[in-house]
């Protein structure tokens, strides 16, 4: 069944802001680990951004308690989905061109709907395969051109695409939960909830020795912290919670279209006429899920 009009006018909206604060994130993952360890950046903005958001629900007014039955759902979805993905993809984004690190990360969507339908008996129509078949069209012609740097870095595409799958069952296991709390607090609680192994990895693997960053290094982690990790997941629990796990996924299919924008822009990664193409098949596999075919979850 379609989403109707009203979900479909917000998940649009959601996706804008999504694709824009996400895409653009990744070229900053490694002017952020200049100077500070992969495990130190993400306990630094995962734990900024959960009490930001938890501040901002309390403002509105919004109760800050979870259900006591959703707790295990919310945990392994919090460990599932932000501490592997943010581990994986920022150490990923390191090792071979942070561009090319999104669009493996953003094979979710293909894992969020073969784990449905293999697992969950998630029924997928042919205007879903066929927009399945867009995005997988759209990846490998992204990362077509990066093939030798994939080659020369092993370890850094098997961690975008570990990545990848954390994200994939993270989201399933959230959606399929229906924890009944509001987008803030529950991605307020994720947040902090994952924050303590990684806080607890970078006390053993992260920078060793106390010291004080640059202020373009503080002022790079308080982007993220605000922007695309407070806004960004809010908005992404939003659309999870408004479509179908699938769909949702295969609306994030623009990021990467975003990211390797971004990477051309301001860290001079490669950008043709492959590209451009690769965006058209994401755009319209987007179009196809947003506009019809997809069942209601």
């Amino acid at each position: 069944m379609t989403p109707d009009a009203g979900v479909r006018r917000r998940a649009l909206a959601l996706l804008g802001v999504l694709t824009l604060v996400w895409g653009t994130n990744w070229p900053l993952f490694p002017l952020a680990m200049r100077e500070v360890s992969v495990w130190t950046f993400r306990a630094v903005t995962m734990i900024a951004a959960g009490l930001l958001l938890l501040a901002v629900a309390r403002l509105r007014g919004q109760p800050l308690a979870l259900p006591r039955s959703t707790w295990l759902a919310v945990t392994a979805g919090a460990l599932a989905y932000l501490a592997v993905w943010n581990i994986a993809s920022a150490l990923a984004a390191v090792m071979i061109p942070s561009g090319q690190a999104a669009v493996l990360g953003f094979t979710m969507p293909l894992w969020v709907a073969l784990i449905s339908w293999l697992a969950f008996g998630e029924r997928l129509t042919a205007r879903h395969w066929l927009a399945l078949a867009l995005a997988a069209c759209g990846v490998l012609l992204l990362a077509w051109r990066s093939l030798e740097a994939y080659a020369q870095a092993p370890l850094g595409v098997a961690l975008a695409l570990l990545a990848a799958l954390g994200w994939a069952l993270g989201t399933l296991i959230v959606k399929r939960s229906g924890v009944p709390v509001p987008a803030t607090v529950l991605t307020g609680w994720q947040l902090l909830l994952a924050a303590v192994p990684v806080s607890a990895g970078a006390l053993v693997f992260g920078d060793g020795q106390w010291f004080w960053p640059s202020p373009m290094t503080w002022l790079v982690l308080a982007y993220i912290a605000i922007v695309p990790m407070s806004l960004g997941n809010v908005a992404w629990f939003a659309i999870v919670g408004l479509l179908p796990a699938s769909v949702a996924g295969l609306s994030a299919i623009l990021v990467p279209v975003v990211a390797m924008l971004s990477g051309a822009l301001v860290l001079g990664e490669p950008l043709g006429p492959l590209q451009l193409l690769a965006m058209a098949c994401c755009t319209g596999a987007v179009a196809l899920v947003m506009w019809g075919g997809a069942r209601r979850a």
